[in-house]
């Protein structure tokens, strides 16, 4: 059952693959692997330049699907489409640039040659907060490097990725209407549950395991994929600072902090979650800012001019209320929200509104990185 963050109702039912699946889908991308290894990169820079023609065609569509599914503001899902347009047309160029080095030999009239072969199939496991454009970011690169991919989104946003599938299905109608040709299971969708992903991680022909999700998780996925000398790229938490000194631009600042602590309602690794001000301007950059907190648009995310939507659930809500609370038994004070938002249509979604927290010295929970819009001074 898939529920959308606006509201918290039922968008949509999907089937679910089990653990047993994940070996049926490796064998099929192994043999995918075969075939597009050996047709030319700057031909398989030519699939991927119509995933991006394609993309651009359901740039509106698939953004606004994307707020749909996990909350974040329309001009959000739009971008996140544009980045994956954008990954696109840097692969198309990759493709052309897969360089080798020669190097010198010592034996006269002998030279060697560098060559970078594909690596094999690759899995991708993405997460809610940014559910198609980092799937892109590691397709769109795979492709052109000879690489199918198997992709296992979050099981919170699984519409976007059955999206994303259809529409590079359609890239590879257009690709092999134009004379080229290219193996069935190019791309395949995985979705499910932990359980799925740990066994996509173990198997052992996935040589390249590229993960997104907290730390935690990562390192859970390093251990497993490095028992068995697989790889692993790993995109994980962060619990981002920012200093700010005496001589800093004031407006520039508030602008920059707000950008960074509320966008997609504080879920993103990149976040800002921490303010470290200097003692000589921390009056009057807490003033400004609880101003400029107090005016921020918190509501529907399909409408223009709202700049947070909901968090993506309730466990999430009420992981940010649990935050909150240990930072005031810690000795902090919360100057400007952390308060419900209700409004018509906001049914059970979890709206609240950013939070700023007045901190005595960087506690436990400050260490602690909260997937929500809380601020800590």
């Amino acid at each position: 059952t898939v529920r959308t963050p606006i509201d918290a109702s039922v968008i949509g039912k999907v089937s679910t693959h089990t653990p047993k699946d994940v070996g049926t889908m490796v064998k099929s991308a192994q043999k995918a692997f075969v075939a597009w290894r050996d047709v030319p990169a700057p031909v398989r820079g030519e699939l991927v330049r119509l995933l991006g023609e394609e993309l651009r065609q359901d740039k509106e569509a698939l953004g606004r699907l994307v707020t749909l599914e996990s909350g974040k503001i329309v001009t959000e899902g739009l971008g996140e489409v544009q980045e994956m347009i954008d990954i696109c047309d840097f692969a198309v160029g990759l493709s052309r640039q897969l360089y080798g080095l020669t190097i010198q030999s010592e034996r006269p009239g002998h030279h060697m040659r560098e060559v970078w072969h594909p690596l094999g199939s690759v899995g991708v496991i993405t997460a809610f907060n940014f559910p198609v454009a980092v799937w892109a970011w590691n397709a769109a690169l795979a492709l052109v490097c000879g690489d199918p991919v198997i992709w296992k989104p979050s099981e919170k946003t699984p519409l976007t990725a059955m999206a994303c599938e259809k529409i590079f299905a359609r890239a590879v109608k257009r690709f092999k209407a134009a004379g080229h040709d290219a193996p069935a299971q190019l791309v395949q969708i995985l979705i499910g549950r932990a359980d799925v992903g740990q066994a996509l991680v173990d198997h052992p022909g996935i040589p390249l395991i590229s993960a997104t999700g907290s730390t935690r998780m990562g390192r859970a996925v390093g251990e497993r994929v490095a028992k068995r000398l697989g790889r692993s790229l790993l995109e994980l938490g962060g619990n981002n600072a920012m200093i700010v000194t005496p001589t800093a631009d004031l407006d520039m600042t508030v602008r920059a902090i707000l950008f960074g602590a509320v966008g997609t309602a504080g879920q993103r690794c990149t976040s800002l979650r921490r303010l470290i001000v200097h003692k000589k301007i921390k009056a009057k950059l807490l003033a400004a800012l609880k101003k400029a907190y107090g005016s921020i648009p918190v509501g529907y995310p399909l409408k223009l001019g709202t700049l947070v939507g909901p968090l993506i659930d309730g466990a999430a809500k009420a992981a940010m209320k649990s935050a909150l609370k240990a930072a005031v038994k810690s000795g902090g004070k919360i100057l400007v929200g952390g308060k419900d938002v209700a409004f018509e249509g906001s049914g059970q979604g979890a709206y609240v509104r950013p939070a700023i927290v007045e901190m005595k010295k960087q506690s436990d929970i400050v260490r602690h990185e909260t997937f929500a819009p809380i601020l800590y001074v």
